[in-house]
C-alpha cells in the first residue's frame, strides 16, 4: 500500500482535487486526532477557499474509501486518524480531552491470551481507556 494519504487516494481512484490535496496533507501532518472544525481551520489556513463543508464530504469519502478511522471518544466529537498508521491504543485524560496514544506489549499478549481462552483468534481490536490525572500531592 502507498505510503501517503494521497497516494492511497490516488491508488483508489478517487479524484484529488487541490482542496482534497489539502485536507490530506493535513490529515497527514496531524500528530492528534482531529475533528472537522479542527481540519478545516487548519486547511482553512492553507487555502481560505477551503469550506467546511468541503472538510465534511472529503472526511466522509475519505472514511467511506477506508483512509481514515473514526474515532468516538465520548465528547460528542467525531476525531479521525490514518487508518494505514501503525497499532496503538488510546487513553483519553477526561479533564482536558487530551488523546494519549500507547502501545504497551503486556497489553497486547493479554488481549491474545484471553481470546485464546475463550475459543477465538484476535483478528483485531480498538482499546480506549478513559481517565483523569492522579493527583501529585
Amino acid at each position: 500500500m502507498p505510503d501517503t494519504i494521497i497516494a492511497r487516494c490516488e491508488a483508489k481512484g478517487l479524484r484529488m482535487t487541490g482542496q482534497r490535496r489539502t485536507i490530506a496533507t493535513v490529515l497527514e501532518q496531524s500528530d492528534d486526532h482531529p475533528d472537522v472544525e479542527e481540519l478545516y481551520a487548519r486547511a482553512s489556513a492553507l487555502d481560505a477557499g477551503i469550506s467546511i463543508a468541503t472538510v465534511y464530504r472529503t472526511v466522509k469519502l475519505f472514511e467511506e474509501a477506508g483512509i481514515l478511522e473514526r474515532l468516538e471518544f465520548g465528547d460528542g466529537r467525531a476525531r479521525y486518524e490514518d487508518a494505514e498508521r501503525d497499532h496503538h491504543d488510546h487513553l483519553i485524560d477526561m479533564n482536558s480531552g487530551e488523546v494519549i496514544e500507547f502501545v504497551d506489549p503486556e497489553i497486547e499478549a493479554l488481549q491474545e491470551k484471553i481470546a485464546a481462552k475463550l475459543g477465538y483468534r484476535l483478528k483485531g481490536h480498538r482499546l480506549e481507556l478513559y481517565g483523569v490525572p492522579l493527583d501529585k500531592d
